[in-house]
């Protein structure tokens, strides 16, 4: 979730400041006893997502469970996850709904949605200069869709896109220039 303090300092003693190798410290203080500070992860707006470093996904294909809603989402109807995806990937071009309609349709008649889908994963990796890995994006698509949908999200939400809101409501956030305070825990108390 947020950082912590490092192992060492959690759990073996600190040879630094004279600390006896069997007191442990407590997790967010220092040696002397001050509350440390420790940021949660900052989203990266689309702006910012430009300099990203390209390369690897942020999350591996089978890690859908880090985030337990759009997996459950994905799972029962693929068809909404891969409309958020593809109004994003397509930069409001196309909606999601007409999107989502599109893979339901080619799902009910022929099941094989994930033809389609997966040149929505090809345009995601080219846009953010992402591998193809763990394979080519047909195979991951055909072999895992759900899995690979549902990686596709976590990238895009990660790179500061709120999936639930489409590609102009971003934008107009992104104009705007909103953004989320950091969360900062309370100093020293008596």
């Amino acid at each position: 979730m947020y950082p912590t303090a490092p192992d060492h300092e959690k759990y073996a003693g600190d040879h630094d400041h004279h600390i006896p190798a069997g007191n442990v410290l407590a997790p967010g203080l220092s040696p002397h006893g001050a509350t440390r500070v420790y940021a949660p992860p900052y989203i990266v707006s689309s702006v910012q997502s430009s300099r990203h470093v390209g390369g690897e996904w942020s999350s591996g294909l089978c890690h859908c469970c880090d985030d337990p809603a759009n997996c459950m989402i994905t799972s029962f109807c693929p068809c909404i996850t891969f409309g958020q995806i593809a109004e994003i990937v397509d930069k409001g071009s196309s909606s999601c709904a007409e999107q989502g309609a599109c893979c339901g349709i080619l799902l009910a008649t022929t099941g094989l949605a994930c033809l389609y889908s997966c040149s929505y994963r090809s345009k995601l990796r080219g846009q953010f200069d992402l591998e193809e890995s763990p394979c080519a994006d047909c195979l991951v698509h055909f072999c895992c869709a759900p899995c690979a949908l549902c990686q596709e999200y976590r990238e895009l939400r990660i790179r500061g896109f709120d999936m639930g809101i489409g590609w102009e409501a971003n934008m107009d956030r992104q104009r705007r220039g909103v953004t989320v305070a950091p969360i900062v825990t309370p100093g020293m108390t008596r």
